[in-house]
């Protein structure tokens, strides 16, 4: 444990909110001057509002958006669609949690290999050029895509997961955004009702689904959308990208004016 988790471990279980969200589309998303307004405020209120991302982003490219792009570095990250879990150090590079990776680099073993041969010849999938180490990650053309995929993944004991209708995830046996946040905040000894969890597009939905309060912000897939009908704790916003953050914010009246 780095001395940064330590700090913040203590830290963020004390804060009045805790926002764990998607990146892009969601924290990403909304106009320039909703970004500026809503990133303002993260900082302005870094006392009261612990920061987690849950991406299907490398570290790299999130440490390179923190510290060159102008974007609120988080506490913790939970990256590649579930599969790191890390704190964040002052200097904006990611440190592993290596005892919450330990079971997800165990369900994962050496399948990277495995799984580039199995779908090697499926059409529709392209092999992404960013190397992870626990899941193996493709572009995806909706038009030439053949599902036998998903049963090729299943026979390897493996998970599939398609998001936005343009990518396919493969990862370890249920590993994915919504149980690996959940572990991360029962090891922060975050409570589940301070927590809210923000997104927009399916590779959420394990996330969104938790129970915890949960947006899903203006623009979200439709697929997201149609499975999350009726889940009283998910507030469906208009605004997009932060803006449908800080309008779940007030509606859920989780952060006090004073």
């Amino acid at each position: 444990m780095t001395r940064h988790e330590t700090f913040s471990a203590s830290a963020i279980a004390d804060k009045e909110l805790v926002l764990a969200t998607d990146l892009d589309g969601t924290f990403l998303g909304g106009t320039e001057e909703d970004r500026g307004r809503f990133y303002k405020w993260i900082e302005a209120n870094r006392d009261r509002v612990g920061l987690i991302f849950v991406t299907g982003r490398d570290p790299g490219f999130i440490t390179d958006l923190t510290r060159r792009r102008g974007v609120p570095r988080p506490d913790y990250v939970v990256g590649d669609v579930g599969t790191t879990i890390a704190a964040v150090e002052p200097d904006h590079l990611l440190s592993p949690i290596a005892a919450l990776e330990a079971e997800i680099a165990e369900l994962w073993g050496d399948a990277g290999t495995t799984v580039q041969s199995a779908l090697r010849k499926v059409p529709g999938l392209r092999l992404q050029s960013t190397g992870f180490r626990y899941r193996v990650s493709y572009d995806l053309d909706p038009d030439r895509f053949d599902r036998a995929a998903f049963d090729i993944v299943a026979d390897l004991g493996l998970d599939a997961l398609v998001s936005d209708n343009r990518f396919f995830d493969v990862l370890p046996r249920g590993v994915s955004k919504g149980p690996t946040l959940l572990r991360l905040l029962a090891h922060l000894e975050v409570e589940n009702a301070r927590t809210l969890v923000a997104g927009d597009t399916l590779n959420d939905l394990s996330m969104l689904s938790l129970g915890l309060p949960a947006v899903a912000v203006g623009g979200s897939e439709q697929a997201l959308l149609d499975e999350l009908t009726g889940l009283d704790h998910v507030h469906v916003a208009s605004g997009i990208g932060v803006a449908g953050i800080a309008e779940a914010i007030v509606q859920k009246k989780m952060f006090s004016a004073g």
